[in-house]
C-alpha cells in the first residue's frame, strides 16, 4: 500500500569522508543516476540527501524513453522483475468525456523500449539510491547541506548538517572537485545564485490524492495513463494505475482557479471532478485511501546550468509542466549528460563552467520540444486531432515527442506547420 510516510532503511545513514570527487546534493532520480555513472568510473561520489529512504513523491508514470537510461545504469532486469505495472499505452480525454483511442507505444516502435512502467516512486527511487551504492557512491540520508562553498567563483565543496539515526547532529564542510546540484523543486544553487526563471505561460498547481478500487481500462490498456480534461477546458486529471488496486489521481490548472481564496484543496478537487464525467464514472466504486497533496509554481528553468566547480541537475536546473510524464525521463536524462561532462572536466583536469555545462544545449533543444506541445496542449482552440487531420505526415514526430524521443532536429518542421501556438497569459 502506497503512504506519505515511510520507516527510514538505516542502510543509508553511512559515515561520510572529508573530501570527495564529486558532491552530489540530492538523492533523487537525478542525483542517483550521476552518481551511479560516476562512481562506475571510478571516481568518489558521495549523495547527500536531506530526508530519509523510502520516501514519498509524485511523478510515477514513465514514458517509454526513460528505458535507455535504466539500461545504462543496468537495471532493465530489475524492472521488469518487480511488481510495478506494466505500460503500455496513454488515453486521451477531452472536454470531460470524449475518450481517444488508447495509444500504444509498440505500434509506433515495436521494440522492448515501447514497454515501460508505473512506478511507486519511494520505491523506484530507492532501487535507484541502492543501484548507486552497489556501483561505488556512498549515499547518506539525513544530510542537509546548508551552503555551496566558494573560493572566488569556483565552488569547492558544501557545508552540511548531518543528523544520525539517534538523533545526533554534526555540522561538517566536505572538499570536492564538482558539486552537482540535484535538489529538486528547491532548486537549491538555483535560487541563491539567482538564476531561477518561471516560465510565464505554465505558472500552475496541481492537487493530488490516491483512490482504490477505481475502474482501470481492459486487457494492455488497463494500466494506461489517462490525460482528462475537464469541461470548459481549464483543468485537467492524471490517472496513473499502481499496485495494489491504487491509482494516483491528481488535477492540474491555473493557480488562481486551483487556490481561490476561501476554497480548500478538497474542495476545488471535488468541484473539477464534477466536470470530469468520464473520471467520475471510474471512481463510482473506489474510495480514497490517501489525504490531499498540492504544489504550487512548478514550470520553470535555469538561465545557467554550470559554473566553475558546479553544475545543476534534473529539477534543480528546470522543471515542466507534468502533463506528458515527462519529469523522471527528464531528471536522468539529464543525470546522463552530467555524469558524461563531469567525467570529461575530472579526466582533463578542466572543470570549468564551459566543460561542466557543455551539454545544456542539447538538453535545452529536448525540453524545448516537450514545452512547445505542452504550450499546444494549454492553447484555447487547439487540436491535436485537427492538426493531424491537416497534416498527417508528422504524427511519428508528435509520438516521439509523447515516447520522450525529443532529441531529433526533424520535430522543428512539426511546429513550423503548428505555427505560434502559446497558451493564455496568467491573469
Amino acid at each position: 500500500m502506497i503512504r506519505s510516510v515511510y520507516p527510514a532503511d538505516t542502510a543509508f545513514s553511512t559515515p561520510v569522508e572529508n573530501q570527495y570527487d564529486v558532491v552530489v546534493i540530492g538523492a533523487g532520480p537525478a542525483g542517483t543516476t550521476v552518481s551511479a555513472l560516476l562512481a562506475e568510473r571510478g571516481y568518489s561520489v558521495v549523495v547527500l540527501e536531506r530526508s530519509t529512504i523510502p520516501r514519498f513523491h509524485i511523478g510515477e508514470s514513465l514514458i517509454p524513453e526513460t528505458y535507455w537510461p535504466l539500461k545504462r545504469l543496468g537495471l532493465i532486469e530489475k524492472m521488469k522483475a518487480s511488481a510495478f505495472p506494466k505500460k503500455f499505452s496513454v488515453q486521451f480525454i477531452s472536454d470531460g468525456w470524449k475518450e481517444s483511442a488508447p495509444f500504444f507505444f509498440d505500434e509506433h516502435c515495436p521494440l522492448d523500449s515501447s514497454q515501460t512502467w508505473q512506478v511507486e516512486r519511494a520505491d523506484f527511487d530507492k532501487m535507484l539510491a541502492e543501484n548507486a551504492v552497489e556501483k561505488g557512491a556512498t549515499v547518506r540520508t539525513q544530510a542537509q547541506v546548508l551552503e555551496v562553498l566558494f573560493d572566488g567563483d569556483r565552488a569547492t565543496g558544501v557545508k552540511v548538517k548531518l543528523t544520525d539515526d539517534d538523533g545526533n547532529v554534526e555540522s561538517r564542510e566536505i572538499q570536492s572537485k564538482i558539486v552537482v546540484d540535484c535538489s529538486g523543486n528547491s532548486a537549491f544553487l538555483s535560487n541563491r545564485l539567482k538564476l531561477r526563471v518561471a516560465d510565464p505561460y505554465l505558472q500552475k498547481g496541481a492537487i493530488w490524492t490516491y483512490f482504490k478500487g477505481a475502474r482501470r481500462g481492459e486487457g494492455k490498456n488497463e494500466n494506461a495513463t489517462l490525460v482528462m480534461q475537464t469541461k470548459g477546458q481549464k483543468t485537467w486529471f492524471w490517472f496513473i494505475p499502481l499496485r495494489n488496486d491504487i491509482v494516483s489521481i491528481g488535477c492540474t490548472g491555473e493557480m488562481s482557479h486551483m487556490f481561490p481564496k476561501g476554497s480548500t484543496p478538497e474542495e476545488t478537487y471535488h468541484r473539477e471532478l464534477k466536470l470530469c464525467p468520464a473520471l467520475e464514472n471510474r471512481l463510482e466504486n473506489a474510495e480514497q485511501c490517501m489525504e490531499f497533496f498540492m504544489t504550487k509554481d512548478f514550470s520553470y528553468s535555469s538561465i545557467q546550468a554550470a559554473g566553475d566547480g558546479w553544475v545543476l541537475c534534473g529539477d534543480a536546473f528546470g522543471f515542466l509542466d507534468p502533463v506528458y510524464s515527462s519529469g523522471v525521463y527528464l531528471a536522468m536524462k539529464g543525470g546522463e549528460f552530467v555524469a558524461d561532462a563531469a567525467h570529461n572536466a575530472l579526466s582533463t583536469g578542466d572543470i570549468s563552467a564551459q566543460t561542466l555545462g557543455a551539454w545544456q544545449d542539447e538538453y535545452r533543444f529536448g525540453v524545448s520540444n516537450f514545452r512547445k506541445l505542452v504550450y499546444a496542449f494549454y492553447t484555447p482552440g487547439f487540436s491535436f486531432g485537427s492538426f493531424l487531420r491537416e497534416h498527417p505526415q508528422f504524427k511519428s514526430n508528435l509520438v516521439d515527442i509523447l515516447i520522450g524521443a525529443v532529441f531529433k532536429p526533424e520535430h522543428s518542421k512539426m511546429f513550423e506547420a503548428m505555427g505560434e501556438v502559446v497558451p493564455e497569459r496568467v491573469k
